[in-house]
């Protein structure tokens, strides 16, 4: 990169003048044409993003196709050495990254500093870890031996949120197990990613990772290309559900990591205050726009006013502004689609509930939504029953508790849920009955990339981060052997 991009809202010099290209086996390329990047901020554009074609996602994979053979032929050891050296060069490149991340993503600058370090750290983790061969069987008679093996060319489909870190989250363990990548990351986050290729084209083979942009046009072709064994998207359940169709017609294998109407459950021994706090910071990461964000929160009648209460002073004193401006809490949300859809949202909370704090947009430039807390009143208002994605919190009451969990699970989704509790005891048999793929007890998005992260229901399949995630890029196979019998002399062969 030439230069680095200023952190000063009014400039975008060095963002504009930077000639982003795509990654095509080695090689730093111009697209066919290219398409505005907006900052969220300024509703403004600020950079132009190279488009691939049909064609050019074409040479992409066949030149992961190509490149295959040898990088999964190589010792492990070998690319654990150059996720290192990718790790660190991220490591090193880090205020470039969370400047640009901030200019196209839209969240605060040391929320981008967050997400490069976690980039770096979970590309270390996966650098260690392996996907070891296990002995089934071993004994007189009987030796059963389970390989891992790489399945070939994955493509990675990437969101808007947080376009490094879920990238990492499939990038690590598709190359430290021998796989090669085709990555598309989101048309309105495209260019961190793009940066990161500079750095892949200086450190990996060529071919071993390609990164090509697009504007929604090219995501079927690339999810039912022949030459794609595997795809790893994460992204919206409505489509994920076409991911799922359109790789169902190869049988290829996915990980889909979907959408979630995650639930905080508040129990009656807690403190409401403090509870208020953590549940607050949980539903309002990243303007809201996290998967496993705090969606919906179900309070006991006792603790309701004070709970709600502590809420709207909270978002009362949560500073929203540009990501680059220094303070800022609360960036904007990051696309105006985004940004309607929660209006829209807001406009029906109006009538169906009583809006404590915020319930509009910002009276400025860019795609800014005030931190809202709204006293619910029914689960079936689209507010509660729908993924917001957006700094909207509502609070609903409840008395008995076996209603209160029954209602946190009739939902399509079941990502994540949060219990807080005094009792640590009684949380962990709560959580027990709750119908998600993980379950946090008094404290919430505590990722790790050595834990599993799953998805129940309609929030996805299979798995990322820890050893399960590793083994989903990987196809198990079985060695099953017996000595040969020496064949009696009434025998006869095949009999």
């Amino acid at each position: 990169m030439t230069g680095t991009i200023s952190l000063e809202t009014g400039s975008t010099a060095a963002a504009a003048g930077h000639a982003y290209r795509l990654l095509i086996d080695g090689a730093l390329v111009d697209g066919v044409s290219t398409f505005p990047v907006i900052n969220p901020a300024t509703a403004q554009p600020f950079a132009h993003c190279p488009k691939a074609d049909e064609a050019m996602l074409d040479r992409a994979v066949l030149a992961a196709g190509r490149t295959f053979s040898g990088w999964s032929a190589s010792p492990v050891e070998e690319r654990a050495a150059l996720l290192l050296r990718l790790a660190d060069a991220m490591e090193s490149r880090l205020e470039d990254l969370a400047a640009l991340l901030t200019r196209e993503q839209g969240k605060p600058l040391a929320q981008a500093h967050m997400e490069l370090l976690g980039s770096v750290g979970t590309l270390r983790a996966f650098a260690g870890m392996r996907a070891e061969t296990r002995v089934l069987r071993d004994r007189e008679g009987s030796h059963v031996v389970e390989h891992r093996r790489p399945l070939g060319v994955v493509a990675a489909i990437t969101p808007w949120n947080f376009p490094l870190i879920l990238l990492m989250n499939k990038l690590g363990p598709a190359l430290i197990t021998g796989n090669t990548l085709v990555i598309k990351p989101a048309p309105t986050t495209p260019l961190t990613t793009l940066l990161l290729g500079e750095l892949c084209q200086a450190i990996l083979p060529a071919g071993v990772v390609n990164i090509i942009c697009d504007q929604n046009d090219l995501g079927s072709l690339l999810v039912g290309h022949p030459g794609v064994a595997k795809i790893a998207f994460t992204g919206s359940t409505a489509t994920g559900r076409k991911v799922m169709a359109t790789a169902a017609e190869g049988v290829k294998r996915v990980t889909l990591e979907l959408g979630g109407n995650d639930a905080a459950l508040v129990l009656d021994d807690v403190d409401p205050i403090v509870a208020a706090r953590k549940v607050f910071a949980g539903a309002m990461a990243n303007a809201g726009q996290v998967c496993v964000a705090i969606k919906r929160v179900y309070v006991p009648e006792a603790l309701h006013d004070e709970f709600c209460a502590e809420l709207v002073r909270l978002a009362g004193a949560t500073v929203v502004d540009d990501g680059a401006v220094p303070g800022s809490m609360m960036g904007p949300l990051q696309n105006e689609m985004q940004f309607e859809k929660v209006k829209a949202l807001l406009d029906g909370a109006r009538t169906r509930g009583t809006i404590l704090a915020g319930g509009a947009a910002l009276d400025r430039l860019g795609y800014f939504i005030a931190p809202t807390i709204v006293a619910a009143q029914d689960d079936s208002d689209p507010l509660v029953s729908e993924e917001q994605f957006g700094p909207v919190l509502p609070v609903l009451r409840y008395r008995d508790l076996d209603d209160a969990i029954s209602r946190v699970n009739d939902s399509i989704y079941g990502l994540a849920a949060t219990i807080w509790s005094s009792s640590e005891a009684r949380a962990r048999e709560i959580a027990a009955r709750i119908d998600a793929g993980t379950v946090w007890i008094n404290q919430h998005l505590a990722m790790d990339p050595s834990i599993p992260f799953r998805g129940a229901k309609q929030s996805g399949i299979g798995g990322e981060l820890g050893l399960a995630g590793l083994h989903e890029y990987t196809q198990a196979h079985v060695v099953n052997s017996v000595p040969l019998a020496n064949i009696g002399p009434h025998e006869e062969v095949g009999s």
